[in-house]
């Protein structure tokens, strides 16, 4: 037979799936082809996530058909979707963290000796096998407390070699990754297309698409949208289709008139973790903190806060000094943080909508100790409309959001206490680009409203675009200041790597 002819190991032909009035899928199809890295690119709430459960068998089609091997399949549950050979490598795997690498690899699934025990040495040889296949080193002994999430997703990889998997979905794989562990992790996934797999690549990141995948496809409002190989799109294409609409301006600086200096740090120290770091920020002013991963910024941040200690120097708010490692003092002078983890440190997930994005206001909005539902409701609602936030129900699990709309509640949540100094760390990771605009426009607008912004990105084009002045950390010191009009990619990386332009050459 023809290569060509040949069925692709997994297909979606015209799904559809509804979530009471909410049509998550509206006729989406989609093949995965043996040998090939698939891109699936679109907005958040575009049904990305809908589609990846529905090929995991977490939710089954209202309409249409999934084929293995062009035959139709029914994936009533996960391990339906297994034994067709799907696996799922997600953002943040869940492992077993008193248990081996090897335990976890073949948990629920021991192989077992003659006499009934469970076969170690086979567990062994086997996980070894799939780390060798990978080109990686992990000891199959070592317990998974610990792990790197890099490591944790080769884990995972090596479990779905081991259950002889042929279709890979990658979910936002590199969200919680450096820029090596990355590399480390395309190199693997070239080797599983080498070796004949399906993988289904889900990223925000354009630069990974492009450089790692051989076709994409593009989906809006749960809809299928468009198919093409890689080579034959541009980025201008692609974010074109994935919101439908023409993102002339990601980054919509606006000038705004900076005024007094509204936040002085000066020499702020933490033994082994950053040391004299000093600063200032003027009211209307964004001011981006930017370095490698590891720099100290977040920790810097933290500790401004209150949320962390620090051993020395002094933080001060229109004058005023604040004690260290008291987030309420800071709250109570006007300071406000979007943490970095959103998930885990900016929401409670199983929370409604309308507490997450009211929990800074409960006092306020009581009355003789009770928070009626109404005024909840009200302010929840009033920030809602203002930040253009996508929701069913402020009664919905703030969980059931997706991430940019997530980043929203956050955002609602701080900006109801009319702060003076914004802290954003990482405002847009894992944000779809339509949204990072909406993102930025609000950032600009705040500042021009008076309102002083510190910004921690890992992304230089928004560092760029976005920051009125630019300070470069490298292990804990800030090692260069640069103003929006020479601030370059070339400047920032030197500083942030410890070199001067003459020391690079």
């Amino acid at each position: 037979m023809d290569p060509s002819e040949v069925p692709p190991p997994l297909a979606l032909v015209d799904v559809t799936k509804s979530f009471g009035s909410v049509r998550a899928l509206r006729g989406l199809s989609l093949e995965l082809r043996a040998g090939e890295i698939h891109a699936l690119v679109g907005e958040n709430g575009a049904g990305k996530s809908t589609l990846v459960k529905t090929i995991a068998g977490v939710h089954r089609p209202d309409t249409g058909q999934i084929l293995a091997d062009g035959e139709p399949a029914v994936f009533a549950a996960p391990a339906d979707a297994q034994r067709a050979g799907v696996a799922v490598i997600y953002q943040e795997p869940t492992l077993f963290p008193d248990l081996s690498v090897a335990e976890n690899i073949f948990i629920g699934r021991q192989p077992r000796t003659r006499l009934g025990t469970v076969d170690r040495a086979r567990m062994r040889a086997e996980t070894a096998g799939a780390f060798g296949r990978l080109g990686v080193d992990i000891d199959p002994d070592r317990p998974a407390n610990g792990l790197s999430i890099a490591d944790q997703q080769l884990v995972e990889i090596a479990k779905a070699l081991t259950r002889r998997a042929r279709v890979l979905i990658m979910d936002e794989p590199t969200a919680a990754l450096s820029g090596v562990e990355a590399e480390r992790l395309f190199t693997v996934a070239r080797t599983l297309r080498d070796a004949g797999s399906a993988l289904l690549f889900i990223s925000h990141r354009f630069d990974e698409v492009f450089s790692l995948c051989d076709r994409v496809t593009v989906v809006r409002d749960g809809a299928f949208v468009s198919c093409d190989p890689t080579g034959d799109l541009d980025v201008d294409t692609v974010v074109r289709r994935m919101v439908g609409r023409e993102v002339t301006t990601l980054y919509p600086k606006e000038e705004a008139e900076h005024g007094d200096v509204v936040l002085e740090v000066d020499g702020l120290t933490r033994a082994g973790v950053f040391a004299d770091v000093a600063f200032s920020v003027r009211t209307g002013e964004i001011v981006a903190l930017a370095g490698l991963v590891g720099a100290g910024r977040s920790e810097v941040v933290r500790a401004v806060f209150g949320v962390d200690r620090y051993d020395a120097g002094s933080v001060r708010v229109a004058g005023r000094p604040l004690p260290a490692g008291r987030p309420k003092a800071s709250i109570g002078a006007g300071m406000a943080l979007v943490p970095e983890d959103r998930r885990h440190q900016g929401l409670v997930m199983e929370g409604t909508i309308g507490r997450n994005a009211t929990s800074t206001r409960r006092r306020a909005l009581s009355r003789f100790g009770l928070l009626p539902a109404r005024a909840e409701h009200d302010a929840a609602r009033e920030w809602g409309e203002r930040l253009g936030l996508k929701y069913g129900s402020l009664d919905d699990a703030v969980s059931t959001l997706s991430g940019g709309n997530q980043q929203k509640v956050v955002l609602a949540k701080w900006l109801s206490t009319a702060p003076r100094v914004l802290f954003v760390d990482e405002p847009t990771r894992g944000i779809d680009v339509g949204t990072k605009a909406e993102v930025h426009r609000l950032l600009s607008a705040l500042a021009g409203q008076g309102l002083a912004i510190v910004m921690v990105s890992s992304e230089l084009p928004e560092v760029l675009g976005m920051a009125d002045r630019v300070l470069v950390m490298h292990e804990g010191r800030i090692t260069a200041e640069l103003d929006r009009a020479v601030a370059d990619e070339e400047s920032v990386m030197y500083a942030a790597t410890g070199q001067r332009p003459n020391e690079a050459a």
